[in-house]
């Protein structure tokens, strides 16, 4: 048998926790010494401990962990509760993480408020193109996570459908988002990923859309380094010299994304052209 300290230090738990299972009947001690009054535990009695730390984890509260309990959850719907709630926290992990990259990049952009320079924006005539393209929904802007997640699959799938009908890629692949709202307030995207092809055949059934991009007379440009959650600061760079130059964004919010040089896993590596197509701002 072990003490309430070694048993607590064996299953990871404090011993005011040990004390609190006792006292509401969640894990009773496995002997009591009648004279000194010392709970005593045995190694058996951590399996029980970790279904209760367990269930604890998967956010029940001690009322319904002991329902649980005594209902006695076999070990493989525990384990599938466990990945369920695992996978729930990784993805709430993967939200917070790009929220504070977000932040942080916002708090870049504060910084530079003031002295932004403009003098790398380029303006270019892009060429009307022909894509292989592949669409799909995300929530809206305010949800970084939905965008890439949404986005980023549709690459290799589209990359697997040309290889398997033979359609060669002419140049880097772009992205581009639309609204797509359904109902008023509706803030639903779209996101489309999409490989120039040139003048390549496709097949009837090829399983991605073929689609020219008309020609862009003039565009606003300017390379973005670093990951695309921070390509805020490149628009609100173009942003700034559009205005300073007398343009207007022909579709507000519209832009094009160009991956020229995407390192896989290295996405502080990354060079992205940013297009947005403009005209010239009527006079007042």
């Amino acid at each position: 048998m072990f003490s309430i300290g070694e048993f607590a230090g064996l299953g990871r738990v404090s011993v005011r926790m040990l004390r609190h299972y006792d006292a509401i009947g969640l894990l009773r001690p496995a002997h009591v010494d009648p004279h000194s009054g010392y709970r005593f535990y045995t190694a058996a009695q951590l399996r029980l401990l970790n279904r209760v730390t367990a269930l604890k984890d998967l956010g029940f509260s001690l009322h319904q962990v002991q329902t649980l309990i005594d209902e006695k959850v076999d070990t493989g719907e525990l384990w599938g509760m466990l990945r369920l709630r695992r996978a729930e926290l990784a993805a709430q992990m993967a939200h917070d993480t790009a929220r504070l990259a977000q932040v942080d990049a916002r708090l870049r952009m504060i910084e530079s408020e003031g002295h932004m320079d403009t003098g790398d924006v380029v303006l270019k005539k892009i060429p009307a193109t022909r894509y292989a393209m592949l669409w799909g929904t995300a929530t809206s802007y305010d949800h970084p996570t939905s965008i890439s997640e949404n986005l980023t699959p549709l690459y290799p799938r589209l990359m697997e459908l040309m290889e398997q009908h033979k359609v060669p890629m002419s140049a880097a692949p772009i992205a581009y988002y639309r609204p797509a709202p359904a109902e008023p307030g509706d803030e639903t995207i779209t996101v489309h990923a999409a490989f120039p092809i040139g003048d390549a055949e496709v097949p009837p059934g090829a399983g991605f859309e073929v689609v020219t991009l008309p020609e862009i007379e003039e565009a606003a440009t300017a390379l973005h380094h670093g990951s695309m959650s921070e390509a805020f600061r490149t628009g609100q760079k173009i942003a700034n010299w559009i205005d300073d130059n007398g343009y207007r964004a022909i579709e507000p919010g519209f832009a094009v994304e160009v991956y020229l040089d995407c390192p896989p896993g290295e996405f502080d590596k990354w060079v992205t052209e940013m297009q947005v197509p403009i005209r010239t701002a009527p006079e007042n």
